[in-house]
């Protein structure tokens, strides 16, 4: 009786609504921070809750992951704000446009976008536990939308990992095997990507789902939940600098605001905390800055811990750090959060309108570009995934700055230049991503410093201080036409875009011989470029039913054919001659584990799979001793570290053998630096450019001055125009000139010959930044090669043409890599 009264007294003193629902440990059936919950369970207590709380909590689920996992919202407000809610959404989103009247406070909270910072995950339903029971007071001019796990793929593989080595309950000492994941960790999604690095460019599709919702809300305020290194304090706002400058004041100082309710809660607890070091808002792509361009206080949150610390880990000054603790951090300032904004619910919203009616004054008020219309039309892609609106001219020239000669320019518009215009809702996100060269306030930044759309995307371009009127909202152009009658000796297509890889990869696929020119030419009254495509009749006579098949693979890519009646050319190379060659349905492998890069072994990955739509073969490290290398006629090494290590001598000695009976190797970045010396390629790295001879006179640096006397030997992910080789059929579709973007000044000699694009004397980064030091590193250096060697090739990529999958008009360089070189 007593026990009972005990109880009944206990339920009574709960805040109202906590009785009828399950807190997280109740609903698991353990305490919360004792086991790393897998992700099925944390959508099954999400379930739960928005089923026992309907009036309060709706759950939508706007995605899937590539392994099949759900990817849901819970958005969570008072009774009588989710009876309005469609009314809310569309009064807060009409600010876009100049309308709207206020209204309660939108924040977006995002958690474990790096699957193995799985802290968040697990701190996010005890939020929705506190907010709905503790804390619902909050909710009266406030709603919330909780995205539990935007990463599961990575989740789960860590969590899965985690639970087969660690001790029971665990093991604190960080030697333990609980603490060192292996080479396929659980930070990034199914193909290695990097997801917190893709909110501009969209190449995953966690990313193209997760902001189609977002953009349903366009909250107020964001939030993204990380870990760091273990023995790191949590960061909180405000962020450091460097800030774009196209962050309002009021965004820097609701940083502030934040940032003090925040420490008065670590203060408290003793907790340890540093706010305005290492994470900057400057590269558009992040779960903070990407929110920020478009209106939001967009926020960094890192606690201690990520994959190292597991259940829980003995620090560097001999404290345990548990998962309890983390768990506690990440929820304290999760619901500060929300309490700061519901305290400024009406401010929130005047500022956000105004972002939106009071754009800034930018320089630039019109993008025009021009270049194929393949490029054109992804580009268009990824606008609308960002709801940027864009046209295309009418006529007449546009003056400005010319992206091409870095200076001032024209250009002649006419119907096929796209027209970008800062005077939009998105206006500032258009600015962010298009502008030439982004004003960097500090040069010691965490990420890369460039990466304007047109150079992305190769098109010749202008930014114009004037608006420039825009009317066709689709490309105009011939639309492709039925294949005629297979009495057409050969049909005809060009080569400048990775559509037409695509087209390619589909034809071969499908068994259909193609030829590729590798010389200019004219037929039948049109001039034709090295690299076109060439699928004749004779070819593909052993092909029954060969032009419905070409039929239907030219229906699924929108491709247009010029059928020819004959081989013979007016100029050039006739289609029998040895110039015009059939290309190989190349057999590809591309090495996996340590030393490759998970990052640059899942650029490839991603590349062969979802863009171009290729078989690929993944050969590990551990078992490529006993691979018959005889069975591919491609392989490709990733980017690593400790190359030199794997690539030993007997290796190198294999790899040549393979190489002179035919086969071709494909190195990338830091592969690169074990394929020299005697034993191997001929590549070889540039030597130190001289220092300055006063330099032993001048005084030593201060511990201080150090990281910044260190990044002017450092390329922060800089632009930089090469010179090209358009005759070499690794550039074919390629002017004489191309955009490389630099992530460092690691530098190699020219090749004899096989230069296929490199840098010349005293280059100067088009955007970004490259420390002096750097710059006097990578003259006459270079970027992309081929050396032929025996009956085969080895492709050289100094620079990554794939990186993190968004340089769009580098990847026909890698596609000529695998079809070109024959």
């Amino acid at each position: 009786m007593k026990h009972f009264i005990l109880m009944a007294l206990f339920l009574l003193a709960l805040p109202a609504g906590a009785q009828d629902l399950q807190s997280p440990s109740e609903f698991l059936g353990y305490e919360l921070g004792t086991q790393f919950t897998r992700h099925h369970r944390v959508m099954d207590y999400f379930r739960y809750v928005a089923a026992t709380r309907s009036g309060e909590v709706t759950l939508s689920q706007y995605g899937e992951t590539n392994e099949r996992r759900p990817l849901v919202t819970a958005t969570v407000s008072s009774a009588a704000n989710m009876q309005q809610l469609a009314e809310i959404r569309e009064n807060h989103l009409a600010a876009l446009e100049g309308g709207g009247s206020g209204g309660p406070a939108i924040v977006w909270l995002s958690y474990n976008v790096h699957g193995n910072e799985s802290v968040s995950t697990e701190a996010s339903m005890q939020t929705l536990y506190e907010l709905l029971t503790s804390r619902n007071s909050y909710l009266e001019n406030t709603v919330v939308i909780l995205d539990p796990c935007i990463n599961p793929d990575g989740r789960d593989r860590y969590v899965n990992w985690y639970n087969q080595f660690k001790n029971t309950p665990y093991q604190a000492d960080p030697n333990s095997k609980e603490h060192h994941e292996g080479w396929l960790s659980g930070r990034s999604n199914h193909y290695m990507f990097d997801l917190n690095r893709d909110w501009a460019w969209l190449t995953q599709k966690e990313s193209r789902e997760r902001l189609a919702a977002y953009n349903l809300w366009m909250p107020h305020v964001h939030v993204d939940f990380h870990e760091q290194g273990v023995d790191s304090p949590y960061y909180f706002a405000p962020a450091a600098e460097p800030y774009h400058e196209v962050i309002t004041d009021f965004q820097r100082s609701f940083q502030e605001t934040i940032g003090r309710n925040h420490a008065k809660y670590f203060d408290a607890n003793g907790w340890f905390y540093f706010t305005r070091e290492v994470f900057d808002l400057f590269y558009p792509s992040y779960g903070d800055t990407y929110p920020t361009y478009n209106g939001a206080v967009g926020m960094t949150y890192e606690q201690g811990g990520s994959g190292r610390a597991g259940l829980g880990i003995r620090t560097s000054i001999g404290d345990t750090l548990t998962l309890r603790d983390r768990i506690d951090h990440h929820l304290t300032t999760g619901l500060s959060t929300v309490e700061v904004a519901s305290a400024n619910a009406e401010t929130l919203s005047r500022e956000f309108r105004k972002f939106y009616s009071e754009p800034g004054d930018f320089t630039y008020k019109s993008y025009v570009l021009k270049g194929d219309a393949d490029k054109i039309q992804a580009l268009r892609t990824l606008l609308e995934a960002h709801r940027i609106r864009s046209g295309f001219a009418s006529g007449g020239t546009v003056r400005g700055y010319d992206y091409l000669s870095g200076g001032t320019g024209s250009m002649r518009t006419g119907q096929n230049a796209l027209v970008v215009s800062t005077n939009q809702p998105k206006g500032t996100l258009v600015k962010v991503l298009f502008e030439p060269d982004a004003r960097l306030s500090d040069s010691l930044t965490y990420d890369i410093t460039a990466w304007s759309l047109p150079y992305a995307y190769g098109l010749e371009a202008i930014a114009s201080e004037s608006l420039v009127p825009s009317g066709e909202a689709s490309m105009p152009g011939e639309a492709p036409r039925t294949i005629q009658a297979a009495k057409s000796y050969a049909y005809l297509t060009d080569w400048d875009s990775m559509k037409d890889a695509r087209f390619l990869a589909d034809l071969v696929g499908e068994g259909i011989r193609v030829r590729r020119a590798s010389k200019p030419f004219r037929i039948e009254g049109n001039n034709w470029g090295a690299g076109t495509l060439i699928i004749t009749a004779g070819d593909n006579q052993h092909l029954p039913g060969f032009q419905n098949t070409l039929e239907s693979v030219r229906n699924r890519h929108n491709k247009h054919l010029t059928p020819v009646s004959t081989g013979m050319v007016e100029s050039g190379k006739d289609f029998g001659s040895g110039y015009v060659d059939v290309i190989r349905k190349a057999r590809v492998a591309v090495l996996s584990g340590e030393p490759t890069s998970t990052l640059s072994f899942g650029e490839i990955w991603h590349f062969f799979e979802q863009q171009l739509n290729y078989p690929l073969t993944v050969v590990d490290t551990d078992y490529f001793d006993r691979v018959d290398l005889s069975t591919y006629d491609v392989l490709v090494l990733p980017d690593g570290r400790g190359y030199r290590r794997f690539l030993t001598e007997s290796r190198v000695k294999s790899l040549k053998e393979w190489v002179a009976a035919g086969g071709r190797l494909i190195a990338m970045g830091n592969a690169l630096d074990a394929m020299g010396g005697d034993s191997g390629f001929s590549i070889s790295r540039k030597e130190n450019a001289s220092v300055n001879d006063e330099e032993d006179t001048e005084e030593p640096l201060s511990y201080e001055s150090g990281q910044r006397e260190r990044i002017r030997s450092a390329i922060t992910g800089a632009i930089f125009r090469t010179r090209v080789d358009p005759t070499h059929p690794m550039a074919f579709g390629y002017g004489d000139s191309y955009f490389s973007l630099k992530l460092g000044s690691d530098a190699y000699e020219l090749l004899d010959s096989g230069n296929v694009a490199y840098l010349q004397d005293k280059p100067v980064p088009s955007a970004g930044f490259a420390g002096s030091e750097a710059l006097k590193q990578i003259p006459n250096s270079l970027v992309f090669g081929v050396e032929n060697h025996g009956r085969g090739q080895v492709v050289y990529f100094v620079d990554n043409p794939l990186f993190r999958g968004f340089w769009e008009n580098g990847k026909l360089f890698f596609a000529n890599a695998l079809f070109m070189l024959n």
